[in-house]
């Protein structure tokens, strides 16, 4: 038994943990966990603990179903809204073949590719996440409804923001756990938050989100709400958008400026993920209902940036030093972050790899946009999954069997929808309780 073993056992032993959560996310971002006693850590550290990987969507068949959950011990964190008694310990895990060797097709494996090469080139490249979401009532059988908590707006406060109170448990609880959130505020739609995450290396990044999402539902539901991460559950107003910021770093600096100029090199990362957002968008927007945000309530629809124009795909905020960055627009909470991250890092080191030439910024209100010489984003989960299906970049980054899964399975969903004569009451019954 190595030190860090020993470490992590006598922190189990003094935290009064019992009970050890293993989590791992699905091919579509769900996370799931199998729970072992605080007894099996050592061999889950230094084995790994089987499941039937033939039950999880984009991982094997029946034939070859047995693939191990091996904890990432840096990812440690105690669940401080579980009993402090007999405590709950959650830490994030690989996936492994039975000889000990990484199952490919593992998103988070296929975005620690992503950022080796970036290391490769020299770069660190940061993400920090501002995730949405709406917090609903509950029926007098306990069950989610589609009324929003409050009524209020974009940075209003109590007693018109009733979600006051839900956001600091919820940041205090995920701060306990090692994560850093770095601001929350009510958001435009009723009933409508957001948390932001202090940004972080992409593997870590993607990890919070997952743990942000877990938190808020079990948060929600131990004070009689239901959080939705939805990207559109309410079809006249605000959809949820995952703006996604990103910054590439070379010796500790920021390569987007240099002086009070854009870096040549900066400019070639954002334009390798300009000129690739479409064909990868079925991954950054994986649901039918993802698409009827677009173009409306701050959702771009077109291929465009700028600096600080919140009507962008992407935008350059105001900022300065380590907090220059990018931030992209377009993506929901109902993606996978491991694949998104990925996609996204390569499009982006293939820009600079390729000498790409940034586009001149376009300052105006982009939804008063009529030139259809102006790119825009994929209308529908359709025309996103063709893109995909025809993409050198997703050919490149997503493994074939998970690639063949992901493309088949949305296309189920697509033609589902396009069947449906109530098409947003079918995306209430599918993605409401799910996402």
């Amino acid at each position: 038994m190595n030190q860090s073993t020993m470490d992590l056992l006598q922190l189990v032993r003094d935290e009064d943990v019992k009970f050890i959560r293993l989590a791992y996310c699905d091919l579509n971002g769900r996370l799931r966990n199998m729970a072992i006693m605080s007894s099996e850590l050592k061999r889950a550290v230094e084995e790994g603990i089987s499941f039937d990987a033939s039950a999880v969507p984009g991982f094997t068949g029946v034939e070859f179903s047995d693939l191990f959950l091996v904890p990432d011990t840096s990812t440690i964190s105690i669940l401080p809204w579980r009993p402090a008694h007999e405590r709950v310990m959650r830490m994030q895990c690989d996936v492994k073949h039975p000889d000990g060797t990484d199952f490919e097709a593992y998103s988070r494996n296929v975005l620690r590719k992503a950022v080796d090469r970036a290391i490769d080139m020299g770069f660190i490249i940061n993400f920090g996440t501002e995730c949405e979401f709406y917090l609903f009532r509950l029926d007098e059988g306990g069950n989610p409804t589609l009324t929003p908590q409050d009524h209020a707006g974009y940075n209003d406060i109590a007693p018109l923001d009733k979600g006051e109170d839900m956001r600091r448990k919820i940041c205090l609880a995920i701060e306990d756990m090692g994560l850093n959130p770095e601001c929350s505020h009510h958001e435009c739609g009723p009933g409508q938050n957001e948390i932001d995450f202090r940004y972080a290396d992409a593997l870590q990044a993607a990890d919070n989100f997952l743990t942000l999402k877990m938190a808020v539902k079990s948060i929600a539901a131990m004070n009689d709400l239901y959080a939705s991460f939805m990207p559109k559950p309410l079809a006249d107003n605000c959809g949820n958008g995952l703006h996604i910021n990103f910054s590439l770093m070379r010796g500790g600096h920021s390569v987007f400026k240099t002086g009070g100029e854009h870096s040549k090199t900066g400019e070639s990362f954002i334009a390798g993920v300009l000129e690739k957002v479409p064909e990868i968008t079925a991954f950054l927007n994986p649901t039918p209902n993802s698409y009827e945000r677009f173009g409306s309530f701050k959702a771009p629809k077109f291929v465009t940036w700028s600096h600080q124009n919140r009507s962008q795909l992407i935008r350059i905020p105001a900022a300065v030093g380590k907090h220059v960055r990018a931030e992209l627009r377009s993506a929901d909470p109902s993606c996978n972050p491991y694949l998104a991250f990925a996609l996204l890092i390569h499009a982006g080191l293939d820009g600079i790899e390729n000498g790409s030439k940034l586009c001149a910024p376009y300052n105006g209100n982009a939804y008063d946009i009529s030139d259809p010489s102006v790119r825009r984003l994929p209308h529908d989960l359709g025309e996103a999954l063709k893109l995909a299906e025809e993409s050198e970049l997703v050919r490149k980054v997503i493994p074939e069997q998970s690639r063949e899964e992901f493309l088949e399975s949305k296309k189920e969903e697509w033609h589902e929808y396009q069947m449906s004569s109530e098409r947003h009451g079918l995306e209430i019954r599918k993605y409401f309780d799910s996402l």
